[in-house]
């Protein structure tokens, strides 16, 4: 099996109906604050699993294979008072690939600016109408909804567009609650200046090119000839020049390449490549990810 089919396994069949609902892993780490009493984040860590998983998200019921695989991680770094907590959360998807053991990272997202407050054994309801007064929910259910909008669009042309709409939703409720993250005047990498951005009609360049890559070009590698694939893998990656002039400013676009550069480094470092222009893709690349011209672009033959 080709490296790119090596790099995760999966552990459930694929079906190529519209996947709605979240199969999801959670990880609570507190271990930078020390401290022997841990039993709090445990429980936060049950609860928050049990909150994403067992919450009606989209209204369709499905079995675990036709769920979407993500992983959220929080990591505890700072606890004022008993019951106010500062850290991380780190948002993982993936998306199996048609006919391959591979899956495709959706996203994968780092989020520095999370604070919240949270008692023990509390129940974590969300109501899409307001705002919580607590910011976890809010922040979680935020983030579901964006993975949901991601998946829907590598399997329709803006297939996501009513996730991407509640999570847009979720961040206008979350405005001037003295939650940190959530506005627009704190910088361009907030929850608002992603789902914002990702709404706006100069972002339909890159969700188009997000189902192609994903729906016509990975779903098609599992294939002896690649080369069709491949092509079009790259032609779409290559409408991301639509953005070369202020990429650094948005972040929808940055979050691809970072979430997606492995892989496409992968995808063209193996095989055949004589139906693409890798000197273009390359010089794409060593402009919209230079940090990498080493380690990959470099690389690339």
């Amino acid at each position: 099996m080709k490296k790119l089919f090596t790099i995760f396994i999966l552990i459930f069949s694929f079906n190529l109906s519209f996947s709605q609902e979240l199969l999801a892993t959670v990880q609570v780490n507190a271990q930078q604050l020390g401290g022997s009493n841990n039993q709090v984040y445990r429980t936060l860590e049950k609860n928050l699993r049990d909150f994403i998983n067992n919450t009606s998200w989209t209204g369709k019921k499905l079995q675990n294979f036709e769920k979407i695989k993500c992983n959220f991680a929080i990591v505890i770094t700072e606890r004022t008072g008993s019951n106010n907590f500062r850290g991380n959360i780190i948002v993982q998807a993936v998306r199996p690939v048609f006919n391959t053991t591979y899956e495709s990272p959706l996203l994968n997202i780092n989020d520095t600016n999370f604070g919240f407050e949270y008692t023990e054994n509390e129940n974590l309801v969300f109501n899409e109408r307001q705002f919580s007064g607590k910011n976890l929910i809010d922040a979680v259910s935020f983030y579901v909804y964006t993975i949901l909008g991601y998946d829907g669009d590598s399997y329709r042309v803006r297939g996501g567009q009513e996730w991407f709409e509640k999570a847009q939703k979720i961040s206008n409720n979350s405005q001037n609650q003295n939650f940190a993250g959530w506005s627009l005047i704190e910088g361009n990498k907030t929850r608002a200046a992603l789902i914002d951005n990702i709404l706006k009609p100069e972002q339909n360049t890159l969700r188009n090119l997000f189902y192609t890559y994903h729906r016509a070009g990975l779903d098609n590698l599992g294939k002896q000839d690649q080369s069709s694939a491949k092509k079009i893998i790259a032609d779409a990656l290559l409408q991301l020049k639509t953005y070369e002039n202020n990429f650094q400013m948005n972040y929808p676009v940055n979050l691809f390449i970072d979430t997606k550069k492995q892989e496409i480094f992968d995808i063209f470092s193996n095989g055949n490549n004589a139906t693409v222009n890798m000197t273009e893709l390359k010089a794409l690349f060593v402009t919209m990810a230079p940090r990498e011209i080493d380690s990959k672009w470099n690389k690339w033959k």
